[in-house]
């Protein structure tokens, strides 16, 4: 027998991230407060990292979808798969040449292209698909408020990221 509703706990556990965030950055503030110039210090470095990972919880909140979709996400070691109802595939974080997020039969997806062609549709609320979060912002030159932007608005956003192409010149081998 639980004290705790499961819908509370539900609840609690999808906040848990910045649940935790919240408590290191009162650590924080509580140190500060206790005298000295060296828990001053202490405390204000801990404040500033619970701060840090505030932000980015909430951030990885917003990303996280609230309902289920269709599949389930893996990210496993820079590969980004996606195992959907008698379809799926992966891709390769490293091989992204483009990133959109687009309405394909009533249903959002997040489209992943590489740079061989190759495009995987995930569902943006997929099973793990807050996993993509971390992964997407790895990319370079490509912000996390730009990803939850293109999530927060309803239009499509057929394009959010496009790798620059390579400067290094490629010569065939004879």
């Amino acid at each position: 027998m639980s004290l705790v509703r499961p819908e509370a706990a539900a609840r609690l556990y999808r906040w848990r991230e910045a649940i935790g965030a919240a408590l290191a950055l009162a650590l924080g503030l509580w140190l500060a407060t206790r005298g000295g110039w060296l828990l001053l210090g202490l405390g204000a470095a801990v404040m500033l990292i619970g701060a840090g990972l505030l932000v980015t919880a909430v951030q990885r909140l917003r990303f996280a979808p609230t309902s289920r979709g269709p599949g389930v996400v893996e990210v496993d070691e820079g590969q980004i798969a996606w195992f959907g109802p008698g379809i799926g595939g992966f891709v390769s974080v490293a091989e992204l040449a483009e990133l959109g997020l687009v309405t394909v039969q009533g249903l959002r997806v997040w489209r992943l292209r590489q740079t061989d062609g190759q495009m995987l549709l995930v569902p943006v609320d997929a099973e793990g698909a807050g996993q993509l979060y971390d992964a997407l912002t790895t990319l370079p030159g490509i912000e996390g408020h730009r990803l939850l932007a293109a999530l927060g608005n309803p239009a499509d956003t057929p394009l959010i990221w496009r790798r620059e192409p390579s400067r290094i010149l490629r010569f065939p081998r004879p």
